[in-house]
């Protein structure tokens, strides 16, 4: 049911999920839901955990086997490649907080972050600026690929040459430390 609401969230929107529409289509009834998960809020988060299992999937794939500059664009192409693909699944990450340490958001948020901090080791971050660099890389990707998820970029310009010439530009700010 969890992957169904996912689904369902990437092709209407977060925001216009509901667990009435939901229920349309699994071809339920609405109360039916109510076995599997508490209601919205727990849906909302169910997916979330999913959807940062799956992004943290795609990236810690993406680096094996690379460092460096290669480890920064499988990173972060993965990530945009996600969230383009999923914009609901992935909107539901969004300011949503972990209840302790065994919740499944902390668990996948850690195995993102350790994906991410795979991507530093090619790098001469110090420890002090380990936090900020995973911020920088974090927003850097973010704002990308929402933006593009949204049909944000209207410009002439092609989408793909810029988001290299963003790996380009992380790349060599993170040697420059």
């Amino acid at each position: 049911m969890v992957a169904a609401g996912a689904a369902l969230a990437d092709e209407v929107g977060l925001g216009r999920l509901t667990m009435g529409l939901l229920a349309e289509r699994l071809g339920v009834r609405t109360p039916s839901l109510y076995k599997h998960v508490a209601g919205q809020d727990d849906l909302n988060r169910r997916i979330a955990a999913l959807a940062l299992d799956e992004v943290a999937g795609a990236v810690g794939h993406a680096v094996q086997g690379y460092a460096g500059r290669d480890a920064l664009a499988a990173a972060t192409r993965a990530f945009r490649a996600f969230v383009v693909e999923h914009p609901g699944r992935y909107a539901a990450t969004i300011g949503v907080e972990p209840a302790g340490p065994d919740d499944p958001l902390a668990v996948s948020g850690q195995k993102l972050l350790t994906a991410f901090m795979a991507v530093l080791h090619g790098y001469d971050v110090e420890a002090s600026d380990v936090d900020h660099a995973l911020r920088m890389l974090r927003s850097l990707c973010h704002g990308f690929a929402t933006l593009e998820a949204a049909d944000a970029f209207q410009w002439s310009a092609d989408v793909d040459e810029s988001f290299e010439w963003l790996i380009a530009f992380a790349d060599r700010g993170l040697r420059a430390l």
